[in-house]
């Protein structure tokens, strides 16, 4: 039988990402980060949170920290093409093309056909052979 304290974490974890989401969905990607902030720090190797969390932060612009949690997918789940694309085009943001070739490459070579993998892949190349 699973310990009272256990059910109560696993529930907050729950409705952390459910109004994480929920938020995510409207667009109110700040305010998102907070919720999925909590959910990741209960449980951090849940990768559906850390990639909620990741959206969030790139899309309130806290790439540092985008880079962080789409890192750590990469790093838990190499054929992650998603995790990997999220993750270079958070370092492209950071202005860090060279680092975020690497990401990109595997995201187009796990997804070739995904066209907006390919963009961006060729920009990042394009923007490191320029710096």
């Amino acid at each position: 039988m699973q310990a009272v304290s256990d059910i109560e974490s696993t529930s907050e974890v729950y409705e952390c990402y459910r109004r994480g989401t929920a938020l995510l969905e409207r667009g109110d990607f700040a305010a998102a980060a907070v919720p999925l902030a909590r959910a990741r720090t209960l449980e951090p190797d849940k990768a559906s949170i850390r990639e909620a969390l990741g959206r969030a932060l790139f899309h309130s612009q806290r790439y540092r920290e985008a880079v962080e949690e789409f890192g750590a997918l990469a790093a838990a789940s190499p054929t992650d093409d998603y995790a990997q694309f999220c993750l270079g085009r958070a370092l492209q943001q950071l202005g860090r093309h060279r680092e975020a070739c690497g990401p990109l490459a595997i995201a187009a070579c796990l997804r070739p056909e995904r066209a907006e993998y390919r963009v961006y892949r060729d920009r990042a190349r394009e923007a490191a052979a320029r710096a």
